[in-house]
């Protein structure tokens, strides 16, 4: 199983989301928080913007998607400007389901 963390622009997570449950990924979880990138913000006149609002999109999926699911966000999320986001990638050993202590998605 594969987790990915996508940081995406609020405007394209219902977009990004929406694609991800056609595609037969439905599940995910979605966090409103505040970064930046390696630019540390911009400067607009006498003003620094030094974090700015993003979206963060947690979904676990089996391995044999994660390919589909990279290439959704990526063609879902981009505008081709700075801020776009970034995609992390990780391995995970184990899912339960709380209710019911079952193992495995």
């Amino acid at each position: 199983m594969k987790m990915i963390r996508a940081i995406v622009r609020p405007d394209k997570t219902e977009e990004v989301a929406e694609s991800l449950a056609q595609a037969g990924m439905p599940s995910l979880t979605k966090m409103h928080v505040f970064g930046r990138g390696r630019t540390k913000g911009i400067r607009i006149g006498d003003v620094v913007y030094d974090e700015f609002p993003k979206t963060l999109l947690l979904l676990v999926i089996e391995d044999y998607k994660l390919e589909e699911a990279v290439s959704l966000i990526l063609e879902k999320a981009k505008t081709g400007t700075m801020g776009d986001g970034k995609i992390f990638v990780t391995e995970v050993e184990e899912a339960y389901t709380v209710s019911s202590g079952t193992k495995g998605l």
